[in-house]
């Protein structure tokens, strides 16, 4: 069963299923692209491990895959006084700044037989678009950008802050951020609304070789089913209140599923 919205699932990220989806997600843009790019290109997916701390409301950090590190020694009991009643001390303990570990994804086109790194397509996560992730993965998009390499960012979420640009944004909910080699500093960005399809997002190569498309909409909807999403995401039923989405568009997500 496909999902009841025409682009983008708000449910997935709203509901905190984006870590898993976005997994999927990824394995299947990867798979299409292959399907597509001539020889001699083909795609794969890397994965960085890192830590992340909880510098953000837990609410708002739903990573990729973490694993939650933090202290498992019990708590000294209270002491009992002659009475037998509990007398309690305080014990001054400073506060830890928990953290997650974190596997962030992301794809690579590369060139054979020489393997040299032609595109880098990064579908964007909660972490980073928020706190530390934020500022690492801002790290790692300089460092793309020094280097003679192509950079694609998608990104699907309501949630966190935009990619920095050197003006505003076009107006959307989405966003397609296609950094060529030869154009930068400029690079183009495709908007689209929530209720839009999910477009065709052009993949440079090297050139004179003519860009590949990446079919978002084919991956989406390859990735919600492999995933089994249509089980698990109850629609229609109200949207957390601290999602960040407009009143028009929150009556007209929860509405899709009734």
């Amino acid at each position: 069963m496909p999902s009841p919205f025409p682009g983008m699932d708000p449910y997935l990220e709203a509901t905190g299923l984006w870590e898993s989806f976005h997994t999927v997600l990824i394995t299947a843009c990867a798979g299409s692209l292959n399907r597509r790019l001539p020889e001699p290109y083909f795609a794969q997916v890397e994965t960085r491990i890192e830590l992340v701390g909880f510098d953000e409301p837990s609410a708002q950090r739903l990573p990729d895959v973490a694993v939650v590190r933090g202290d498992s020694e019990p708590s000294p009991r209270p002491g009992t006084g002659a009475s037998g009643i509990a007398t309690l001390e305080p014990t001054t303990i400073p506060l830890a700044r928990q953290e997650v570990e974190v596997r962030d994804r992301w794809i690579e086109i590369l060139h054979l037989p020489e393997m040299e790194l032609v595109t880098v397509i990064e579908i964007l996560s909660p972490t980073n678009k928020i706190g530390s992730g934020r500022s690492d993965y801002l790290r790692k998009r300089t460092a793309l950008i020094d280097r003679p390499v192509n950079l694609v960012e998608i990104d699907l979420l309501l949630g966190g802050k935009r990619m920095p640009m050197a003006r505003l944004l076009p107006p959307g909910d989405c966003f397609a951020i296609v950094a060529r080699i030869e154009l930068r500093p400029d690079a183009q960005v495709y908007a689209w609304t929530l209720r839009q399809p999910l477009p065709p997002v052009p993949i440079p190569l090297r050139a004179p070789d003519p860009d590949v498309n990446l079919d978002l909409a084919e991956a989406f909807a390859m990735a919600y089913d492999l995933g089994g999403y249509a089980r698990v995401l109850r629609y229609g039923t109200p949207l957390p209140a601290s999602f960040p989405i407009n009143p028009e568009d929150r009556a007209w997500a929860e509405s899709l599923g009734r």
